[in-house]
């Protein structure tokens, strides 16, 4: 089975996602710029993105903070969304059972993938951080796949293009693709995932079936 991540791999996300947050946080006397907070989102739950905030700035955020931003968000995404390049010729050319493994909301996972017209490849195998107890790095949330689906670890490959999610994938004893396309920085991407346990990385969809033959010694 090949498990996606959402953010950054199969929709372009995540610059929408750093937005709202700093905007929220400037409403609430906290500055930091979109590209900081996009830095902060990589690959890493919502929930323990804002405690990271919290334990930064030494207080407690408003009590309707997280819920705030979890619904702008959302609206943000459904008007604005689009999919990464290439993301449809990838995933119809890619044989085999595939999933989604997000460290989003399942109904933000389920929305993006609806708006951006690739929930058909993946529904029912969508699986949220939100369902485990601990989020990426953890491996939780890949074992989390893996089992639902029926599958080995051992015979998972994760794509990801975040460093806590391939060493979450690695900690799972899965296979990780780093995947640098969706970054404005690609190059010091690339090396971050590589220390982080990639096995190889691309910058571009098309290359996925290639990269996945290779690994998988076809």
């Amino acid at each position: 089975m090949v498990i996606f991540d959402c953010n950054g791999v199969l929709v372009d996300s995540e610059p929408i996602a750093a937005q709202v947050l700093a905007e929220a946080l400037k409403r609430v006397g906290v500055a930091l710029s979109p590209e900081r907070a996009m830095r902060r989102l990589y690959g890493r739950r919502p929930a323990d993105v804002l405690a990271a905030i919290e334990a930064a700035i030494g207080k407690p955020l408003p009590a309707q903070f997280s819920a705030y931003v979890a619904t702008e968000t959302l609206r943000r995404l459904r008007a604005e969304l689009r999919p990464i390049s290439h993301a449809a010729h990838a995933l119809a050319w890619l044989r085999g059972p595939k999933a989604v493994a997000s460290s989003s909301p399942l109904d933000r996972v389920r929305g993006s993938l609806e708006v951006t017209g690739l929930l058909r490849f993946f529904e029912p195998r969508l699986f949220s951080a939100s369902a485990v107890r601990r989020g990426k790095p953890a491996p939780d949330l890949f074992l989390l796949a893996a089992a639902r689906s029926g599958v080995e670890p051992h015979d998972c490959i994760v794509i990801e293009d975040s460093a806590p999610g391939i060493a979450a994938a690695a900690a799972a004893a899965m296979t990780p693709i780093g995947f640098v396309g969706g970054n404005a920085k690609p190059g010091r991407l690339a090396d971050d995932l590589v220390a982080a346990g990639a096995r190889t990385v691309i910058g571009d969809l098309r290359a996925l079936k290639g990269a996945i033959a290779e690994l998988r010694g076809w």
